[in-house]
């Protein structure tokens, strides 16, 4: 049986949004590579800076959580000749959790002053324990500790 990752990816919470009814990730304006980083199975958390991409009000919180399902990322047509990659998730019901209470319990974030650095990439690999805490956090209503063997 697989041990799943556990990551987190960022977007605007607009983009999100699109995302969670929809039932894929999109990651890194569409790149397919960080895509393949992700095995069905796997856990992400989005975190997102603002709620829309450049313009939006600031909301720094942890906005969706889901798994990762079997199957390739795959690119989709969005008109305009935008035409990102995908994955599909299976997303869990969970509420906005700011990220500023939860500062000094992730261990991910090393330097508290400048915690938003780890972020810059777009998707970064987390401990199960700080995915937990996040998940804790959002009230996420499924057990994100389940396995699953893909």
């Amino acid at each position: 049986m697989k041990q799943p990752h556990y990551w987190i990816a960022v977007a605007s919470k607009e983009h999100v949004i699109k995302g969670v009814d929809q039932g894929f990730c999109q990651l890194c304006h569409g790149k397919s590579n960080p895509l393949k980083r992700l095995a069905p199975g796997d856990w992400i958390v989005y975190y997102s800076p603002r709620v829309r991409m450049q313009d939006g009000d600031l909301i720094q919180s942890f906005t969706a959580i889901g798994r990762i399902l079997p199957g390739e990322p795959y690119c989709s047509d969005m008109g305009g000749g935008f035409t990102p990659y995908r994955r599909d998730v299976q997303f869990i019901n969970a509420s906005d959790a700011p990220i500023r209470p939860l500062l000094d319990e992730l261990s991910f974030i090393k330097n508290k002053q400048s915690w938003g650095y780890v972020f810059r990439f777009g998707l970064l690999e987390i401990p199960e324990c700080d995915f937990q805490r996040i998940a804790t956090a959002m009230q996420a209503t499924s057990s994100c500790s389940q396995r699953y063997d893909y």
